[in-house]
């Protein structure tokens, strides 16, 4: 006989209903979004000892979750009443300040449909879909029997963090395996289309004219010694002779976007900008069309070959995608949208002096908060990118250190945009006042959370970045392989490279990291 079920008032559209197979459970009572925060419980505390000599020995061993400090929790309200399932659709976080837990839907939810979430691996009792997939990841052994906590937050191990503890061990310089990289490469084009002029890649640089050759080995002295030289210039020679005349290359605009202040040398130019190719020259065709630009290095590739990654970039590369998942997760406990994007420090620029790095920037998705339709966790990146090189572009030489980062919380600098009825909060981890004008993600790489939409794919490539990492493809949306490929397109004056975010295999924890930033396919990111 079907146990009475009482009626329930709740704001979020639940209601408590009865099944034969698990007795009382939570239902909605409408339809449901991804990411709905569907209830907020209240918990009662016991200490461990209190737990140990008690209350494992009665009902409440099968109603309570293990707190972050040891301590056991029985939730209060719909907390106790969620049923078990081996693919729940609701996560759970455990909030020690307010000391509520917060039940989230991890995709959309259909009236009528029981909501589940997971109790961890050391059940005891026969699991209704037993025979579906579990979860991978790994649940502690409360001790007690009792629920362990799966919330996905910063104390949880996920297979990022496992990533990062795989890399961390071990020479920095080996080269890392294709198949054992972070990321799978998105193939754009073959290394035979860089063949048509059209296709070459450049980027704006400083150079000079010098009119007598006797000076020339003057200003390359000066250039060793003068700081402006960077790694990103390595593919590209430093003389060009052309119709009779020398020119010296100076530094990449992007990364000295103030005029270089030249030696005292007799008869120089005024230094003026002349764009050269981002990449080396991978066949004699395309060495042919890059001299024509710019003196290129040539460096043949073996067919198929791609460029080697070592276990140190590789740990930069995950400490990136685990600060762009956290950040997003905060992001959608505030009621934004999940998605983050956040370009680093150059990997080639970490082991040189601090002083000569540029800022990192980290911003996510402001559409809800600003009722902005433009206001996307990439367009707010590049934003920032910009506004911080028209700022410094006067002070970016004569300041040695970058502005102070200050850490990713509420109170972290915000950046006003036009437009918005208020402040959008996000990760600008510099301040910039103003707009600029270069290109903006020269040599740099951008990783986020989600596949970049098609609008924002567009947006990357006028900003001439080098790379984009995503962690989770947007099917109906993708504007870097799903739906369309941007960089792809024939006959762009730009092309990234791309990876889509992969774990190695055995990760336990893989699941977790896209599910706690989980948004509808439908959304464009």
């Amino acid at each position: 006989m079907q146990s009475r079920v009482p009626d329930h008032l709740n704001s979020s559209g639940l209601r408590i209903g009865f099944s034969a197979e698990k007795g009382r459970g939570v239902y909605a009572a409408r339809p449901l979004e991804p990411r709905t925060v569907i209830e907020i419980s209240p918990v009662l505390l016991f200490s461990a000892a209190e737990y140990r000599e008690h209350g494992r020995h009665t009902v409440l061993d099968h109603y309570t979750f293990k707190w972050k400090d040891g301590r056991m929790a029985l939730a209060l309200g719909l907390g106790s009443l969620f049923n078990h399932s081996q693919q729940p659709n609701v996560s759970y976080t455990l909030d020690k300040e307010t000391e509520s837990i917060r039940y989230t839907t991890t995709r959309r939810i259909e009236d009528g449909e029981e909501l589940f979430i997971f109790y961890g691996h050391n059940l005891w009792f026969d699991a209704v879909d037993a025979g579906t997939v579990e979860p991978i990841l790994e649940d502690p052994d409360d001790g007690w029997g009792g629920l362990a906590g799966v919330d996905n937050d910063e104390e949880d191990i996920s297979a990022l963090d496992i990533q990062i503890s795989v890399y961390a061990h071990g020479n920095a310089q080996d080269v890392i395996p294709e198949d054992e990289l972070p990321f799978t490469r998105i193939r754009l084009v073959r290394d035979d289309e860089e063949d048509e002029l059209i296709a070459i890649n450049t980027q704006p640089a400083w150079v000079v004219d010098v009119p007598d050759a006797r000076h020339t080995a003057t200003m390359l002295s000066w250039l060793k010694k003068s700081g402006i030289e960077t790694p990103t210039m390595s593919h590209l020679k430093r003389i060009r002779k052309q119709d009779g005349s020398l020119t010296v290359l100076l530094a990449l605009t992007p990364e000295y976007p103030q005029v270089p202040a030249l030696p005292d040398v007799p008869g120089l130019s005024e230094p003026y900008v002349v764009h050269v190719p981002s990449t080396v020259a991978l066949t004699q065709v395309s060495l042919k069309h890059k001299n024509t630009l710019w003196p290129t290095v040539y460096a043949p590739r073996r067919k198929g070959e791609a460029e080697e990654w070592t276990r140190g970039k590789a740990l930069w590369a995950c400490k990136a995608m685990k600060r762009v998942v956290e950040e997003a997760q905060d992001a959608g406990r505030r009621g934004e949208l999940p998605i983050t994007a956040h370009v680093p420090i150059p990997y080639e620029k970490e082991t040189r002096d601090a002083a000569q790095l540029p800022a990192p920037f980290l911003a996510h998705d402001t559409r809800m908060s600003t009722s902005h339709p433009l206001r996307h966790a990439v367009l707010n990146t590049i934003r920032a990118v910009a506004d911080y090189r028209a700022s410094s572009s006067t002070s970016l030489l004569s300041t040695p250190t970058p502005p102070p980062i200050p850490p990713p919380t509420d109170s972290s600098a915000s950046i006003p945009l036009p437009g918005a009825a208020g402040t959008s909060r996000f990760v600008a981890e510099v301040q910039a006042p103003q707009n600029g004008a270069h290109y903006l993600l020269t040599s740099l790489t951008l990783f986020t959370t989600h596949e970049p939409c098609i609008m924002c794919s567009m947006a990357l490539l006028h900003s001439r970045v080098k790379e984009v990492f995503y962690l989770t493809p947007m099917s109906r949306t993708g504007g870097c392989g799903s739906v369309a490929c941007v960089p792809a397109l024939k006959n762009v004056n730009h092309r990234y490279n791309l990876g889509r975010w992969r774990y190695l295999k055995g990760e336990p924890g893989a699941m977790a990291d896209e599910r706690s930033i989980t948004i509808a396919d439908d959304i464009d990111a």
